[in-house]
């Protein structure tokens, strides 16, 4: 085989692997925890194209299970709002609709640190017959995109497979998030 092709074959092996693996990023990445509620349905979750990235960890609540967010960033509404010197922390997000989410929060145990996100719409079409949700509610994978954003982590690769990612973007550059 031709020098030429090896070093083709070689680097199309290693863009795939960089794809399934994610680990273009590994410098800078901070740790990151998804608890989600045992209800949430994994094929409408905008977070699971993320489910085997290097730094990110999956966890199913259940009954009687507790997770310490003692270091933890964790996204919450009412508090104070992100900022870089929020960075190095680890992050923890909770995957739930609104309404079940006190439910994931009564899971959580230990002193973790609460912030908020900025009021950016969502490009996520949300359509409840059951709850109202909150004005600034994001979809998941927009929360985590706008958390490591805030704390100088940009990762466009988050978005990758979000189908709303273009509008979404554009909502942050229109917000001055995003140059």
């Amino acid at each position: 085989m031709p020098r030429s092709k090896r070093l083709l074959m070689k680097l199309c092996q290693l863009y795939w692997l960089m794809r399934s693996s994610r680990i273009h990023n590994l410098n800078t990445m901070i740790p990151i925890s998804v608890i989600r509620h045992p209800k949430e349905r994994r094929s409408k979750c905008s977070l699971t194209p993320l489910e085997g990235w290097a730094d990110f960890t999956f966890y199913r609540a259940r009954l009687g299970w507790t997770f310490d967010m003692t270091g933890f960033t964790v996204l919450a509404l009412g508090a104070p709002e992100m900022s870089e010197a929020d960075a190095g922390r680890p992050l923890l997000l909770l995957d739930s609709t609104w309404r079940l989410l006190p439910q994931l929060e009564a899971c959580l145990v230990g002193e973790g640190v609460r912030r908020t996100l900025p009021a950016v719409p969502t490009a996520y079409p949300r359509i409840s017959k059951i709850a109202e949700d909150p004005m600034a509610g994001l979809a998941s994978v927009e929360a985590l995109y706008l958390a490591k954003l805030l704390v100088g982590e940009r990762d466009d690769h988050l978005l990758d497979d979000y189908h709303w990612k273009t509008d979404f973007l554009n909502t942050l550059r229109k917000e001055g998030y995003l140059r």
